[in-house]
């Protein structure tokens, strides 16, 4: 298993396939880079990095203040001075995304060009509210078939196939003798949202999307997001009007990015900085 260890030597995960110009995929916040595996087929001729993050799927927990954004995206660039590349383009999905904005505004000659799945700089309440509902709780399913099942009634998600609920049901936990277990370390409810158990207001972090100026950037957004508004998206647009942008119709948080809207864009932002 490749890893590498961080500044303050927790072990991290990654894997490292093909060969080409080099695109890093940073998953969601409890995800790892197996939610990768619909578009990675997609993506040939692309040296395919993916990096889990510090107490997630294959890399090793740690103490739990260390599970910040900003945290992470040092841990980035660990990442890339262990693998010698002075720089890469980043499909970041949900929080992946924001840690993409972090390192456009901390070390931004170190990326070539950013993909956002679903995220932008302000993020809706009602996603976030979602998000808590579940961060760091025990899954109420006891096999992962019937994970699949319950993944299954979530209207934002219409037509997606039995077998592409069970494989994200995978991604999501490991399964035991006796049920389910998360695949990541659950104190990150505690530090993602404090004692409240509520996430706190985000505030204004425009100036992290208005750091990827001149980066070629994209934008992949479910029409049925809770978690970026169409206002957010528009607003993001206008901004950015070169921003090359994608709207996934029977989608929410978050698009799975072999849907054909979502390779249209990736595609075209691929030409722009390969």
């Amino acid at each position: 298993m490749p890893t590498f260890s961080a500044e303050d030597g927790t072990t991290i995960f990654y894997t490292d396939e093909g060969f080409g110009p080099p695109l890093l995929c940073l998953a969601g916040l409890t995800r790892g880079g197996e939610d990768f595996n619909h578009v990675a087929p997609h993506l040939q001729g692309l040296r395919l990095i993916r990096m889990d993050c510090r107490g997630r799927a294959g890399s090793a927990w740690a103490n739990p203040a260390t599970y910040t954004i900003p945290q992470e995206a040092r841990d980035v660039l660990t990442l890339l001075a262990h693998l010698a590349l002075p720089q890469v383009a980043v499909l970041g999905t949900s929080r992946g995304g924001l840690i993409a904005m972090v390192l456009a505004a901390a070390a931004k000659d170190r990326l070539r060009a950013v993909a956002l799945n679903d995220v932008g700089p302000e993020l809706m309440p009602e996603g976030l509210a979602h998000i808590a509902s579940y961060l760091g709780r025990p899954p109420k399913a006891a096999t992962l078939d019937e994970a699949a099942a319950q993944l299954a009634t979530d209207p934002r998600f219409p037509g997606v196939s039995r077998q592409r609920w069970r494989e994200e049901a995978g991604h999501r936990y490991r399964e035991r003798e006796d049920g389910l277990e998360l695949r990541y370390d659950p104190a990150l409810r505690e530090a993602v949202l404090g004692e409240s158990g509520s996430p706190a207001p985000a505030g204004d972090q425009w100036h992290l999307f208005e750091a990827l100026s001149g980066l070629p950037l994209a934008l992949i957004r479910g029409a049925n997001s809770d978690l970026l508004s169409l206002e957010v998206a528009d607003e993001m647009s206008r901004r950015r009007p070169d921003m090359i942008r994608a709207e996934v119709p029977d989608r929410g948080h978050v698009p799975f990015l072999d849907e054909p809207q979502a390779l249209e864009a990736l595609a075209a932002w691929r030409a722009a900085w390969t």
